[in-house]
Parts: structure tokens; sequence; C-alpha cells
């Protein structure tokens, strides 16, 4: 067995800062001793996909990352995991607990994950190994995580096994605050004309400088007429994982606090992830700017209509305490969005349009070459 402080500050000597998780009792000890730490960031994930997507983000500024969760959760990330981590080659240190391990009993509900846990990872290519137990342990450990991590630019994941670490009591009880108290309520005025999905995104590089600012596409249709537009190098074409630019955009944000961070998301994406408006409302700071831009169909899949004709979006990121939050479906509507300044994140829920011009190009770059050069723009490598 092992103390928290063991694990956490040999990894922070190594540049492990940024936590990203959702609890599991086996995890308590390492999340309290984090919360506690005001020299860590910990961002508490609606869900463990999300929590891998926000580490990824702290990732992409050029941080060291580090996603907890328990192997039941261990489902929910499997779309980043594949779709995200492994083709954008974003790495991450995974901490998954061993809830069902074969041949201890648990609960009915960990039966079948205990047994196909480490099956599921080495099915995503993610290479693991049984979290240290003791403290001569750790340093070799996280050595090797590293040199996998930086030599294949992938995820690498400790499975931790019940009493692995010595209990850690929680001194930091205090609830998460917004960064803002009293949000702006989003205006109720009329929504008379719509965009078209280039408008918007026209008017978004125009508020994006190439220096100081990075704008995340969200996967499909939005990434790529991005890309058509103009291909900046402070631009990312999220392609699979759906649902996860919002988190990938927070933590990049958290790690990055010099830059704008510019998502550009849509209603299908938003209703698949819906939690994490209330970690980005939680935990975002000024320099995140959410712009939801919503045609009410899934556009690149023939045009399936969403549910978002029943969502008030603007209403719900008012609700997760998003510093400023906004519904329109102009260019005035931008405007007033990257003009008005906040101490939290701001929401713009935008009317557009569905549609998208015919022959749609994607990008010449790989994603792992997008990646790359966003990294290489932003200076951190």
């Amino acid at each position: 067995m092992i103390q928290a402080h063991q694990f956490v500050e040999s990894a922070r000597s190594v540049g492990f800062t940024f936590y990203a998780g959702v609890p599991c009792s086996y995890l308590t000890p390492f999340i309290n001793y984090v919360i506690d730490d005001p020299g860590l960031q910990y961002v508490s994930a609606a869900n463990e996909g999300d929590a891998v997507a926000t580490a990824s983000g702290a990732a992409l500024g050029g941080h060291r990352g580090i996603a907890m969760m328990q192997n039941s959760g261990l489902g929910n990330a499997v779309s980043p995991l594949t779709s995200l981590n492994y083709v954008f080659r974003l790495p991450v240190l995974l901490i998954v607990t061993w809830r069902g391990d074969p041949g201890h009993p648990d609960e009915p509900q960990h039966a079948l994950m205990g047994t196909i846990t480490t099956g599921l990872l080495e099915t995503m290519q993610i290479p693991w190994e049984i979290f240290p137990q003791e403290r001569e342990q750790i340093a070799p450990a996280l050595a090797r995580a590293i040199e996998y991590m930086g030599r294949e630019q992938r995820p690498y994941a400790f499975i931790m096994r019940k009493g692995t670490v010595a209990p850690h009591t929680l001194m930091n009880t205090a609830p998460v605050e917004a960064p803002c108290a009293e949000p702006v309520r989003p205006p109720a005025g009329p929504l008379t004309r719509r965009l078209s999905r280039r408008e918007a995104l026209q008017a978004i590089i125009a508020e994006s400088p190439s220096l100081g600012s990075v704008v995340i596409g969200t996967t499909g249709y939005t990434g790529r007429e991005l890309f058509a537009i103009d291909d900046r190098p402070n631009q990312l074409y999220v392609v699979g994982s759906m649902g996860c630019a919002s988190a990938l955009g927070l933590g990049l944000s958290l790690a990055r606090p010099d830059l704008q961070v510019v998502v550009a998301d849509g209603d299908g994406a938003a209703l698949m992830r819906m939690g994490n408006l209330a970690t980005a409302g939680s935990y975002g700071r000024g320099n995140l700017v959410h712009m939801l831009l919503d045609n009410g169909v899934h556009d690149s899949t023939g045009g399936q209509a969403t549910v978002s004709n029943n969502v008030d979006f603007a209403r719900i990121a008012y609700a997760c305490r998003y510093a400023l939050a906004m519904a329109g479906d102009d260019i005035a509507a931008i405007r007033r969005l990257f003009a008005t300044p906040a101490r939290g994140a701001r929401f713009l829920h935008l009317l557009i349009r569905p549609g998208a011009p015919a022959d749609l190009p994607r990008p010449d770059l790989t994603p792992s070459q997008v990646k790359d050069r966003l990294m290489h723009h932003l200076g951190v490598r």
C-alpha cells in the first residue's frame, strides 16, 4: 500500500499536474489529495469520456494530464480513446480502477467489466500495467508510461486494485464555484434571420486571430467547412469522438489561460454530451468561448432532425453558470459574444440554416498532422 502523496508528488515531479476524472472509492485518496493542493488542477467531469477529452485538451496545450475513472465507466471513454486520442495521437495517462477483479468478490454490476477490463484496453491498443503498490515501484512505472506516451503519443493505463492507496481525508469540502456569481441572462428578443454555417464560421475566424486564439471545430461538416474557408494553423478539426469538442476546448483553455479558445459546436454533438455544459460552466474561465451552431439536423448524415428545436440551450447554459449565455441568429450576436468580457466561460446558441456546400472537402492533412501543426504554432513543440 502507498500513500496518496507518494504517487501524486512523484507524478508532479515529472510534469503531471492536470487531473480530470469521475470518482471511484478506490480513487478517493488521490482525488482528495489533488483537490486539497492549490498547485494541482482537478476537473470533476460529468462522465469518463469527458474526463479523457478534458485531459487531452491539457495535453494539446503542452501539459501532462491524467484521466481517472472506475472501470465500469471505461465504456463511456471508448469513443474519445479510439477516435480522438488514437487518431490525433494525444497522450494521457489513465488510472482505471479494477472493480470486479477476478477472484475478488464485488458487486454484481462489476462482474462482467471486471473480467474484460484488461482485454478492452488491449483491444483499444492501450498498454497497461498494475498500478504501483509499493513506493519504490512508482518512479519506474511513471518512467515506463512517459517513455511510451512520448514515443507513441498515445495513452497508457495503470489498473488500480482495491486497497492500493491508504485513505486521505479531504480538507477542502467547499463546492465548485463558477467564476461569475451573477451570469448574464440570455436575451428574450425574437430570432429573425438565420445565417448559414459558412457565414457563422467566417465571423468566428474574423474574431479569432491566429496569434493568441485557437478554434476547435466539432466533428462532421463544421470542421470540414472551417477547413474549406481558411485552413489556419490555429485550428483543429475534430473527427470522431462526437460531443467531445467542448471538453477538449475546456481542457486546453485551463491549461493555456494565455489563449482564447473557441469551440464551434453543433446541436447533435451538444445533445450527446450535455453534461459537459455543467462542467464547462463551473470550471471555464473568460478565455473559453463556446458557440453552438444549431441547424436542427444531423447535416453530415443526411439531414435527420435532432430534438434541438425543443431545447433552450442558452437558458441551460445560464443554469450551468456560464458567465455569459446568449441566443441569437445573426452576426451581431456573434460580435457581442466576443466583445463582452466575462470572468467565466461565454456561450452563444446560434440558430443557423441547415445545408452545406456541394463537394465540401476534407482536410488534406491527417488529424495527427493538424494536431502537430497546432502544437508547433502554440510553441509546445
